[in-house]
């Protein structure tokens, strides 16, 4: 039932393989190693009708891979993966650990054999087992109690190894003291004499407390300087506060770059800013190596003394080499302490949770094995890893360079198209008339297809847009050519059909590139992402840009997956049209919660092209991958 199974190096020496049939497997897994392997992914990789998993053998720098046919639903691949990498080890352990490593002929397919029977039986007997629900009795929750739940600390330790608990005291209506116990507690079974003595001395001490409850004693007030007077509230001053001091600062006319201002004259003197290529993003950081896991975060101490104790054993000499691994293996039960604390802080930085989860798992699964140095930290190896393993997934796999496609395009005497789509409010329109700008700052004429035929006033916006970016690129400065052009048929009409007549007319005319905008759309809502697929199906765009706010989590994920999805499932191509890649707009309002860029880029795997910051027409930039992951880990 396999098709194949191979065990080969990481440098991509193959030591071993068996196929079931003569299919040539070399792409498959090629592109398991580029698109899963090398962007630190898990799960499971579909490709041409095949299902491949792998597992790593970190420790040898092994990689054992299996194929089978996606239709098949087999149950023990994951536990024959992990059975055939344990007597793989074990059998070559000598010849896998020569540092040479020059490898003879590795004989192992009688014991491949055996090991994949002994899985196929173990997944028969499964399929036959009736699962059952697990009652409550069975599960962790009931095994806890209130005791369990107390978090006693400071608490004396008895000799008995059992900790005091504090005592619970609450008064009657007459008056009297009762002392209630924790139930489970060790007070709250029979009770010893130290119990019995320490009941006894809460009750004095409540007894006492209570007393001097009644006593009222009246101080006397000091008498106040003649000096001193009483100040009344005085009334904050916040910085531009609206103040009529503050009005210059709150001018940002001011200092706001001449091309971009609100007067759009043509005499004006109007000088371009986004020539050439797009500025990288920069994202500020207060500090530049902060590391928020300590090394007191690797291992849970089974027990901590008092508070007075712990200060004293962290100041002594011993204590820098708290935390410290000796040269092992790692495994993921000494991860596993860090890992829960990166995916609860990625999460936090608007990271979707199952995207969290599968790249702390990743992670996982990339250290176990690994032997790390005497002071390397667990928290520490952890944490860059995962930090090269984001820089990696926000770094394109393919070259980004619009500029050279258009020209290319130019060249070839027909129009660069790109189109635009995304839910609703997320800003395309705003950002296509970023793009044009800067496509008109690098002499390159635009055509804007309204094809958003549903919103009322889109068509109004992006006439709008047009009016003002013809009036910074005048056309008596391009010998008499309008550097931007709008067509529109109004409201009501096909958009397929609308963008079709636009590149047409572009083609006709000579305009270099087509920008298409698409009415905001729900990734739920099948009719629209049929009219969506179809657009991209009649018309084949050389670009289709995803435009989503940086704002959103884990609804970044089920947009893209839906819009992906539909794009795949309503095409009638035998190789639809998906994704390009992301416009990811609204970064200005995130502050350091980045993580939306990383769970856009993990779910399609493809770049974010454009960042957009703010509401000018020159904010428009590229994404520092490196700049992102710092403010993200900080």
């Amino acid at each position: 039932m396999l098709d194949l199974f191979t065990i080969f190096t990481k440098g991509g020496i193959v030591l071993w393989c068996f196929r079931s049939t003569q299919q040539f497997f070399a792409p498959p897994v090629n592109a398991l190693i580029k698109s899963v392997i090398l962007q630190e992914r898990s799960g499971v990789y579909d490709h041409d009708g095949l299902s491949l998993q792998y597992k790593l053998d970190n420790e040898f720098e092994l990689v054992f891979v299996v194929a089978f046919q996606k239709i098949l639903q087999l149950a023990y691949v994951d536990k024959f993966l992990s059975d055939v990498h344990l007597e793989f080890r074990d059998k070559y352990k000598n010849e896998l650990a020569l540092d040479g490593r020059t490898y003879g002929q590795l004989d192992f397919s009688a014991d491949f054999q055996r090991i994949l029977e002994r899985a196929e039986k173990w997944g028969r007997q499964q399929a036959t087992i009736p699962k059952v629900m697990r009652s409550y009795e069975d599960s962790a929750k009931s095994k806890k109690t209130v005791a369990s739940m107390i978090e006693r600390r400071g608490g004396e330790e008895k000799p008995g190894g059992k900790k005091s608990v504090k005592i619970v005291e609450k008064k009657e209506e007459d008056g009297s003291a009762r002392v209630g116990t924790v139930p489970g507690s060790p007070a709250g079974g029979g009770s010893g004499p130290e119990e019995t003595d320490l009941i006894r001395e809460n009750r004095k001490k409540f007894a006492e407390k209570m007393a001097g409850k009644g006593k009222k004693v009246e101080k006397q007030k000091s008498p106040k300087s003649p000096g001193q007077q009483k100040s009344g509230k005085q009334m904050r001053v916040w910085d531009l506060g609206g103040n009529t001091k503050d009005l210059p600062n709150l001018d940002r006319s001011k200092d706001r770059p001449e091309d971009v201002r609100s007067d759009f004259s043509p005499n004006d003197q109007i000088i371009g800013s986004m020539k050439g290529g797009i500025r990288d993003l920069d994202v500020e950081s207060d500090t530049e190596d902060e590391d928020d896991y300590s090394e007191d975060d690797d291992v849970e101490e089974p027990e901590r003394d008092s508070g007075k104790k712990q200060s004293a054993g962290r100041g002594g000499m011993f204590s820098m080499f708290r935390g410290l691994v000796g040269s092992k293996n790692l495994s993921r039960e000494d991860m596993q302490p860090a890992l829960d604390k990166l995916r609860d802080h990625l999460i936090a930085k608007n990271v979707a949770t199952d995207i969290a989860q599968q790249l702390c798992e990743s992670v996982a699964v990339k250290l176990e094995g690994r032997v790390i140095g005497t002071f390397d930290t667990i928290a520490a190896t952890v944490k860059t890893t995962l930090t090269e393993a984001l820089v990696q997934i926000l770094s394109p796999k393919r070259r980004i360079d619009i500029l050279r496609d258009c020209l290319e395009a130019k060249r070839a005497s027909r129009p660069f198209v790109m189109s635009f789509c995304g839910v609703n409010g997320v800003g395309k329109s705003t950002n296509l008339a970023k793009i044009c700008f800067w496509l008109i700052e690098n002499n390159l004429s635009v055509l804007i297809a309204a094809c958003d035929t549903f919103r009322a006033g889109a068509v109004e916006q992006l006439r709008t847009h047009m009016r003002h970016l013809n009036a910074l690129h005048p056309p008596e400065r391009h010998g008499g050519r309008s550097m931007v052009q709008l067509y529109e048929k109004g409201y009501g009409k096909d958009a397929a059909g609308i963008a079709m007549e636009a590149i047409r007319h572009a083609h006709d005319s000579g305009i270099d590139v087509v920008l298409i905008d698409t009415a905001g759309r729900m990734q739920d809502n099948e009719p629209l992402m049929r009219a969506l697929a179809k657009l991209i199906k009649v018309n084949e765009p050389d670009l289709v840009l995803f435009v989503g706010e940086a704002l959103v989590g884990n609804e970044a994920v089920d947009q893209l997956v839906k819009f992906n999805q539909a794009l795949a499932d309503y095409s009638s191509s035998d190789r639809p049209h998906i994704i390009d890649g992301i416009v990811l707009t609204k970064f200005d309002t995130i502050d350091d919660k980045v993580g939306a860029a990383i769970s856009m880029t993990y779910i399609t795997g493809q770049p974010i092209v454009f960042v957009g910051t703010g509401q000018t027409y020159t904010d428009l930039k590229a994404l520092n991958a490196k700049a992102v992951v710092h403010a993200l880990m900080k």
